[in-house]
Parts: C-alpha cells; structure tokens; sequence
C-alpha cells in the first residue's frame, strides 16, 4: 500500500460538493460503531463486576477448601492439629451439615445447617462480619441457638429471640411412634453476606449440631483457609500426599461452587456473542457505505487508472477509506466506554440522587451501586475483534473498485 493510496484514501474521508449524502452515512456508521463497541465494553465492565462481586462475597462466608469422610471424621482434633501445622493453611475448623426442614409459627423452607465452633469458624470465613442483627459469639454450646441467613429469616418471618424448629429427615423411635427427629432452636442472630447462602444457611454450635444429629462426636468435614484464596485449589493439591489425608476426600472452593460460576461463565459467554452480534451489524454498514462510495467515485477511480495508477493502489485507496472510519469509531467507542466503565459507579450513584431513583434496590439486589471491573486486556479484545471485522467488510467493495474499467467509467462523462 503505497502513499498515494493513503493519501487519497484520507482525503476521500472529508465531504465534497456533490457527496454531502456519502459523508453523511459515513458519520452515521462511525457513531453505529461507536456506540455498538462502548456498550459491549460497557456491559462486560458490568457483568465482570457483578461476577468479581459475587465470588467474593461468596468467598468471604465459606472455606477455601474442606476435608471429608464418608463415615465422617472421628479423631478431627488430631487431624486438624496435624494440618494447622502446614505452613499453607492459614486456619482450620470443624463443621457438621445436614439438609433440614425449618419450621416458624407459619412458615416451612428448606435449608442447610451448619454445625460450627464460632471461635475456630472466625478463622476460615468471616459470616461473623457481615451480622445484621444480633450476635454472632451467642452461638454456645447447650443453649439450642441458631444464627440465620436475612433471605431464610424474612421466608420464615422471624427475628432475633423468635423461635424457629429444625426437624431432620431421619425418624425418631418413640412409645407413641415414629416421628421427625426435631429440636426447636432460638434465633440469636441475622447475616446478611449479599449472595446465595442467605437463603439457604442457618449456623448453630457443634455441640448442638452433634446432640440433634447423634452423629457419636464425629464431624462431616474440616474447613480449611489458605493465605491466598485463588491459589487454594493448588495448594489443596499440595496437601494430597500427606499420610494423614489418606482415605479422606479433598474439595476446594471451586469444586463446592463449580456450577454457580459454570452458569456464570456461560451467561458472560452468552452476552458477549450477542453484543458482537451488534458489533458486526454496525462493521458490516460499512459495506453499503463504501459500496455508495464507490459508485460515487467512479470517475476519480478511472482518472486514476487513466493516469497509470495500478488496481493495487486502487485497493489500497478504498480499503484506507474504510479502514479509517473504522478506526475512527472503534476507536471513540472503546474510549469512551472504557470511562464509562471506570465510573459507572459514580454516574449511577449520582442518577439516583439526582433524580431520586433507586437502579439497585438492596431488598432485591445484593450490591447498592452497578459493579464495574474494566479490564483493559478485554478491551483490547473487543477492539482487535472489531477491526478483524472491518477489514472483512470494507474488503470486498475496496476489491471491486480496483476492478472498474476506465473506459466503461468515462463513457458518458
């Protein structure tokens, strides 16, 4: 592609008498563009957010990792003693688990109960934070109380100091028959961590946990906490070896969890090849507007072939053509977008107070403000995408230009 090629190529970029209505669906393609390649940076930033914000919020109310028995864990105090003193894990706690039955004055909803130690539990998640009412150090042995999840709390329709029955589904041998192992549980306390889990869990003390589930002072699994939750399915691994895990299942946060950001990272899949859908509508305008071009142009293209311009330069002169509004705007999209993005939470927040709206009502929504969480290397991703896309488009119409007759163009001129 040589200078003349560019050069002309630009120039054609600038309106001229007699092609006011070329230029302006030039404009129009470029806004097309810009607009197409600024909401898919846009909308991404958002779903990364939403994604990032989930993860952790999930991983801040449970282990890294767990260690599992079919038949439980009898002798969990040595086991426990024994990984503490591996320098990677950063905290160890018992835990029983049982899928239950929860019963208020009026309400019935399955859950998940949690035995745990409160002290040692503060080490490997910290529910304990993220208490909305009541107390979390209330959890003591022999007293039958139950810390909930806001979502579970609001189905049942109870408070703290209400009372709520926790009933298995395993049968009791009684004179009068068989009946539903059950125990009726005070609520202490209210957490509220933004996700799932405060649908589903309640949390009592291990001692009660082992009364109601008779389970003979074992435990279904040990929690564990490493110093950096990302690389916890690593170093799980690293622990396989150990002699005193032989015979016990090892299960990372992503095991426990794969579904949920499986689903995620489909629906991300999903919006993406749907936003590039609108992407290639707006690069493929690029066709009719080069194809107009041309038609308009056929005398310049023939003047150039008569002069000894080679079909090359030709090409080249169109494809710089449509190159140039490509870039141009791909280009302002991914800027602009990538400023959105980085404030989105701050012009949302500022539309709220501004015209007293509420975009995330947290009754519904686990977050106050849209999430965001640009991130450059996809940018660029979209960006390279949107230009593969464009040379694509202006190709075929630069190609057909470089094969216009001189002869044939100039014939009625």
């Amino acid at each position: 592609m040589n200078s003349l090629s560019w050069l002309v190529g630009l120039r054609y970029l600038a309106a001229r008498k007699g092609s006011r209505f070329v230029s302006l669906f030039s404009f129009a393609s470029i806004l097309g563009m810009a607009v197409s390649v600024l909401a898919m940076v846009v909308v991404l930033s958002v779903m990364n957010g939403f994604e990032s914000e989930m993860r952790n919020r999930i991983l801040h109310a449970i282990p890294h990792a767990q260690v599992t028995a079919p038949a439980g864990i009898a002798d969990w105090q040595t086991l426990a003693t024994q990984l503490q003193q591996q320098p990677a894990v950063a905290g160890v706690a018992p835990q029983d688990r049982a899928r239950v039955l929860l019963a208020s004055s009026d309400r019935v909803r399955g859950g998940e109960l949690y035995g745990i130690d409160p002290q040692r539990e503060a080490t490997v998640s910290q529910v304990d934070r993220f208490m909305v009412d009541g107390e979390w150090a209330a959890l003591r042995p022999g007293e039958f109380n139950a810390v909930l999840g806001r979502s579970l709390a609001r189905q049942l329709r109870v408070e703290v100091g209400d009372s709520v029955t926790v009933m298995l589904p395993r049968v009791s041998v009684t004179p009068l028959g068989l009946f539903p192992r059950s125990r009726r549980f005070t609520v202490v306390g209210i957490f509220s961590v933004g996700a799932q889990i405060d649908s589903t869990q309640l949390y009592v003390h291990l001692d009660d946990a082992g009364r109601l589930l008779r389970n003979g002072g074992k435990v279904d699994a040990l929690r564990l906490r490493f110093a950096d939750v990302l690389q916890a399915p690593q170093q799980l691994d690293a622990l396989r070896p150990l002699p005193a895990l032989a015979g016990f299942g090892l299960k990372s946060w992503r095991d426990e969890h794969r579904t949920l950001f499986n689903a995620i990272r489909m629906e991300k899949i999903m919006v993406s090849l749907m936003l590039s859908v609108i992407v290639a509508v707006a690069v493929f305008n690029l066709v009719s507007i080069l194809t107009m071009a041309v038609a308009d142009r056929r005398t310049d293209i023939a003047v150039l072939r008569t002069i000894g311009a080679a079909r090359s330069t030709v090409l080249g002169i169109f494809l710089v053509y449509g190159m140039a509004m490509g870039v141009a705007g791909i280009g302002i999209g991914a800027v602009l977008g990538s400023v959105l993005a980085l404030n989105i939470s701050n012009i949302s927040r500022w539309l709220e107070q501004s015209a007293g709206l509420h975009l995330m009502d947290p009754q519904v929504f686990m977050v106050t403000t849209l999430p965001s969480d640009w991130q450059w290397q996809q940018t660029l991703a979209i960006a390279g995408l949107a230009l593969v896309l464009c040379l694509l488009a202006v190709f075929y119409p630069a190609w057909r230009a470089s094969q216009i007759h001189p002869a044939e163009a100039l014939r009625y001129e």
